[in-house]
């Protein structure tokens, strides 16, 4: 049944997609939710089975159909996961508090050094891969060819380093 199942769905056979999603829907669910809140599971699982669909020319039948949509899971999840990121840590806070005149007022001192005693206690790849990208105005490109180190390594460490980031200054502020 399962090869019949990839050879469709590679064909493109409509109903293929209602019985992937039947048979493969529940360990899609079950593996976004080692990343992902509870409440954001079934937008994410749509996101995936609709990716999954658009992809389907790329999908060879002779492989396993299961491990490849948990690939795009994967990927869907990481991509949800840097977005709250973004969303949760405001970059004004990660700027130069410092205005058009270069002067920095109270409250953007202490902004700053917020950020600064925030930035020390990430570990030093992240803390490296964040100051690059934020204070250098490198992309995440630059920051691997300078650092010497793959674009996905640098794509993480900034992801882990941002969320981190969010969670201390987040504590500090409560």
């Amino acid at each position: 049944m399962t090869d019949t199942l990839n050879i469709r769905f590679a064909a493109g056979d409509d109903m293929a997609l209602a019985e992937c999603f039947r048979v493969h829907g529940s360990l899609v669910r079950s593996y976004l939710r080692r990343f992902v809140p509870p409440q954001e599971i079934d937008d994410l699982q749509q996101i995936v089975f609709a990716e999954v669909w658009r992809s389907r020319h790329r999908f060879d039948p002779s492989r396993s159909l299961p491990a490849w949509m948990l690939g795009i899971a994967h990927k869907r999840a990481v991509d949800h996961l840097r977005m709250r990121t973004l969303r949760t840590v405001p970059l004004d806070v990660l700027a130069d508090p410092a205005g058009d005149d270069g002067r920095v007022d109270g409250d953007g001192m202490a902004e700053r050094d917020e950020v600064q005693r925030a930035l020390a206690e990430l570990p030093a790849p992240q803390r490296q891969a964040i100051e690059l990208a934020y204070y250098a105005d490198l992309t995440q490109r630059e920051i691997a060819e300078r650092l010497s180190v793959p674009l996905g390594t640098v794509k993480a460490r900034t992801a882990r380093g941002l969320r981190r980031l969010s969670g201390i200054l987040t504590a500090a502020a409560a």
